[in-house]
């Protein structure tokens, strides 16, 4: 069964292979041998075949191989994959309308997005803190609590407010936009339940 399998490939290559040598090359005589991919399986009384016998690497390369589109795109595909929908996808760029300028420093950003100038000093503020408590207190585990005062400001707070707690001092005034009642406790009771309730209905 396999043999027959292959006497049947083999003239079927044989065939398409004198095909493309009758387009390409023009007639001439069946060749005798079969040359596959530029192998020989034959050949003429144990010398090299002839030059007028041309395998199918030498007729068409490699150009067999090679996966090339069948259709040409149209003119409205190469548009939408270049600048989209503009119902979906809208690749180009688009007038933005939602920008407000910041009360603060005056620049502009997205509503509902923080200032990006104001976080940036919030993001520099912070670090200078945690550099410094890791400066006073280390790698340490910290049982108490911390608190951080910018200066002349350990004076200010009561000697009940500072007790049990582990003082850091900021070595320079508080800048003006830091609050000192971010830092204050709410004095709202905690919620017992878990269950958001909508208030003041009447």
């Amino acid at each position: 069964m396999s043999r027959f399998i292959i006497v049947r490939v083999s003239n079927f290559l044989n065939k398409l292979e004198y095909a493309f040598a009758q387009i390409f090359r023009g007639p001439f005589p069946q060749p005798e041998c079969l040359a596959v991919l530029g192998t020989s399986v034959g050949s003429h009384n144990g010398t090299a075949p002839k030059s007028s016998m041309y395998g199918l690497k030498d007729l068409i390369g490699d150009g067999i191989l090679w996966a090339v589109p069948k259709h040409r795109r149209s003119v409205e595909r190469r548009l939408s994959r270049k600048f989209g929908y503009p119902e979906y996808t809208w690749k180009p760029l688009k007038l933005k309308t939602h920008l407000r300028s910041c009360n603060n420093c005056g620049h502009d950003h997205e509503i509902g997005v923080l200032c990006p100038n104001c976080y940036a000093k919030v993001r520099t503020e912070t670090q200078l803190m945690q550099d410094k408590i890791q400066e006073k207190l280390g790698l340490n585990p910290i049982e108490q609590e911390v608190v951080v005062l910018y200066e002349g400001e350990k004076h200010e707070q009561p000697s009940e407010f500072l007790d049990g707690k582990r003082i850091v001092e900021m070595e320079k005034p508080r800048p003006n936009w830091f609050s000192k009642n971010l830092i204050q406790k709410t004095t709202q009771k905690e919620a017992t339940t878990k269950e958001a309730k909508p208030s003041d209905l009447g």
